[in-house]
């Protein structure tokens, strides 16, 4: 069994937020945020099980939530169509961004925390400078033609799937959009961390390592169930492993290379894992079902670690 498999479950942590629709690493892996259908935004040490600090501000379901490069600030969006920024140590909502049409699925922030990207069910992706005073976006990105399901952003290039059943990169560089074709609707999509490939999920039981320069399919992930929710596919800290949730209660782990699954989550429950999120430099896993989060860890970690 390989040492960089987070094989172990640590522990099983109760939100008590409702259904929680996304947990997320910080930028360091420190800390972690759950997003709750109880409106709330939670912030965490999953590592010792530990809340720290409760975000209130929306009018319903939270879907989504990032923390920023220096862990200062929060930004969220979800069913109440806004997007919202959070003062992480106060606790306290400082900018709300209303625009979209419909509910807003997904948010990041590029890489200096100074804008938010929002990606909804209206089709458009907004971006949002977070230190003008005005309230309307930068930019509007309105190329997909169906809910914008995933965002990720680097230094120069937004990332983003669609229900359309496409995936859009969009390099800000040279001002150029450069569309794929999946061919079903596109949950869940990751730059690799070398920033050569993007993995996309959809919605046919199947992960997809594509070129992102050529477009070209370099190789493809199955043997999990993914064909009716939006369910996160994720690289590990080294860029060795391809992991997805299943809508069957597990995590599925695949080597990236030979594309054999080499390891099954049991989360002993039936229901979708949902969310899932990588630690930046460790192997540990956190993953999200019902109202609960799920700490995984090598089984060669020190136990405390």
């Amino acid at each position: 069994m390989s040492r960089d498999i987070p094989s172990k479950l640590i522990q099983t942590i109760d939100c008590k937020q409702g259904a929680v629709r996304a947990v997320r690493f910080n930028a360091d892996g420190t800390y972690c945020l759950t997003c709750g259908s109880n409106k709330t935004i939670k912030l965490w040490n999953p590592h010792r099980d530990l809340l720290l600090k409760s975000y209130q501000g929306h009018g319903y379901e939270v879907l989504d939530a990032q923390a920023g490069c220096d862990n200062s600030q929060i930004c969220s969006g979800g069913m109440d169509k806004t997007v919202r920024l959070f003062d992480v140590a106060t606790g306290k909502a400082l900018r709300t961004f209303r625009g979209h049409a419909g509910t807003v699925n997904c948010v990041k922030f590029n890489e200096e925390s100074t804008v938010i990207l929002s990606g909804a069910i209206d089709s458009t992706i907004r971006a949002w400078d977070t230190r003008s005073r005005k309230n309307e976006p930068v930019q509007v990105m309105d190329e997909a033609k169906d809910s914008v399901t995933s965002i990720q952003v680097s230094d120069h290039e937004i990332l983003s799937g669609s229900a359309d059943n496409h995936v859009r990169r969009y390099d800000l560089r040279i001002g150029r959009m450069m569309a794929d074709y999946i061919g079903k609707p596109v949950t869940s999509v990751t730059f690799t961390r070398d920033g050569q490939c993007i993995l996309v999920s959809s919605l046919d039981d199947t992960l997809r390592l594509i070129d992102k320069d050529t477009g070209e399919l370099l190789n493809e992930y199955k043997g999990h169930k993914n064909s009716e929710y939006k369910i996160d596919g994720c690289l590990n800290s080294k860029d060795t492993h391809i992991l997805t949730g299943s809508e069957n209660g597990l995590v599925c782990i695949w080597d990236l290379v030979d594309a054999n699954m080499v390891e099954k989550l049991d989360h002993s429950t039936m229901r979708a894992i949902h969310s899932l999120s990588y630690h930046p430099s460790d192997t540990c896993l956190l993953t999200a079902s019902g109202d609960k989060f799920y700490v995984w860890k090598s089984k060669y970690a020190p136990s405390g670690d």
